[in-house]
């Protein structure tokens, strides 16, 4: 048989796992919550440790690589563990309302600032950010995997998976634009604050909010610390709102096969096996790394060669609304291109458009503007897919093996953007050292050209180098339609 008439026979069933518009709303705000913390870490984790709470930036990036080492062992741990979870309400739906208070409480603590020496405020750091990891392992494991037996429907994961970044890069703009402000409100004094307050009226405190020029009002080093504390207190009561939504709106349909033996060695060793999953798993990676050292230099590449700190809050906000838009995109014109060819080019021509970076000077400002929303936008497509291309190597380990092992697949894929997050970190840590970057003091050339590099050529060529080993992922969606029409197949024989 043809792929061409593969592709037709399959048309009748692509209507077979679709999910209802209200199930994929309610999925997005699962990955709404946790941007919440992803982002934060993402653009502002490294200067909270190295700006306010005052460690230097080597130390921070070496705690970030080797915290995860605590990952490797739990990101399997609790994907295993949900696989094998059985409760009325699924496998995998439990942990998110479990462990949605959990995760807000650490987040506080690891934004709190404890009145000790340099030495004691890194062992805080290590102890405070491990748990945290910790809880949004318990959280966004089960979250992720979830998507993977909602349905079985390829195309239909691919919708659900956008409407999922929908939500995340919704709240991802909110955070990018409004930390730093909100961070500077809450630290401010009774007389900066002048009788607006968050909880009087909603309305009127909005129109002062988005009026004000925080960043130009000067404060201690306590209110800085304070007004961060209070930022990750709100976010965490948003974030349990949202999962609590999310657990409340979803269901679980796809099972393992009735057949399967628990084995926890034998998945284990079909992940480590699995080739469509590793190539998957090595490209995210590196993406996560070259998105990590750009974000995070952000606000460094604003203060010290821009000089323009203000302008950071907007220039976030346009990588968010640019991303949003390419998700729009990808949910569109997701029938009508292959998801690796998609991701491919996204990913590779998103890469050259962030080494123009290098081309533009402290008053390039319109220039920088419309890099950051080109390459955004271009970039923007890569998470859907991501994603959905995860849930795609479930199916191909099920097709091959006969065993399914879904959550600890998407336990892999999180610890590989925990560790494509660290190394980002830690890289941009290094290069800051490297390059002589003094916290709060006037930059050298050195210094200068170590951010710009970060903002450019560094995370630009990494990108080029994930699109290029891409070719070492065999799922195109032409295999995919006959991976599920195979499965459906076994599933109506037995």
């Amino acid at each position: 048989m043809s792929a061409e008439t593969a592709v037709a026979q399959a048309v009748p069933g692509a209507e077979e796992g679709r999910l209802s518009f209200g199930e994929k709303v309610g999925y997005s705000l699962g990955d709404a919550a946790s941007n919440f913390y992803w982002k934060t870490f993402e653009f502002f984790l490294m200067f909270f440790y190295t700006e306010v709470f005052g460690i230097s930036a080597a130390a921070v990036g070496t705690m970030l690589l080797i915290t995860r080492i605590g990952d490797a062992v739990a990101d399997p741990i609790m994907g295993t563990v949900a696989d094998r979870t059985r409760t009325r309400w699924g496998h995998f739906r439990p942990y998110i309302l479990w462990f949605a208070m959990p995760l807000a409480v650490a987040g506080v603590l690891t934004f709190t600032t404890p009145d000790m020496g340099h030495g004691g405020k890194v062992v805080y750091a290590y102890v405070t950010y491990s748990l945290l990891m910790l809880m949004y392992t318990a959280v966004n494991i089960p979250y992720s995997a979830l998507m993977g037996v909602m349905t079985s429907n390829s195309k239909e994961r691919t919708s659900l998976s956008s409407f999922r970044f929908i939500g995340a890069f919704t709240v991802a703009t909110f955070v990018q634009y409004c930390t730093r402000n909100l961070a500077q409100y809450f630290g401010l004094s009774a007389e900066q604050n002048a009788g607006h307050s968050l909880l009087g009226h909603p309305l009127e405190w909005v129109g002062w909010f988005f009026s004000k020029d925080f960043m130009s009002l000067p404060q201690t080093a306590t209110q800085q610390a304070h007004g961060w504390q209070m930022t990750m207190a709100l976010y965490g009561v948003l974030a349990v709102i949202m999962l609590i939504g999310c657990f409340a709106i979803t269901r679980e349909r796809v099972v393992p096969p009735a057949q399967q033996e628990a084995s926890l060695k034998k998945d284990l060793l079909e992940v480590a096996r699995n080739r469509s999953f590793l190539a998957l798993l090595g490209v995210l990676m590196l993406v996560l790394t070259a998105f990590v050292v750009k974000g995070s230099v952000s606000a460094y590449y604003f203060k010290y060669f821009v000089r323009r700190e203000d302008l950071l809050g907007p220039f976030l906000v346009s990588n968010g609304l640019a991303f949003l838009a390419a998700v729009f995109c990808t949910n569109l014109i997701k029938n009508y291109f292959d998801k690796k060819v998609l991701f491919i080019g996204s990913i590779g021509v998103g890469g050259l458009i962030v080494c123009l970076f290098w081309l533009a000077g402290p008053a390039s400002i319109g220039l920088l503007f419309a890099l950051q929303i080109g390459s955004s936008f271009v970039l923007g497509a890569n998470s859907p897919l991501v994603w959905a291309m995860f849930a795609d190597t479930a199916d191909d380990a099920e097709w091959r093996t006969g065993r399914r092992n879904t959550g600890l697949v998407f336990a892999a894929a999180i610890f590989g953007t925990k560790v494509g997050v660290a190394i980002g970190a830690w890289v941009l840590g290094i290069i800051l050292a490297m390059f002589g970057y003094v916290a709060n003091a006037e930059q050298t050339a050195s210094s200068l050209l170590g951010i710009r590099l970060s903002m450019s050529l560094i995370p630009g060529v990494i990108l080029v180098v994930a699109a290029a080993l891409m070719k070492y992922y065999p799922l195109d969606d032409k295999l995919m339609i006959r991976i599920e029409k195979d499965l459906k197949a076994r599933k109506a024989e037995a």
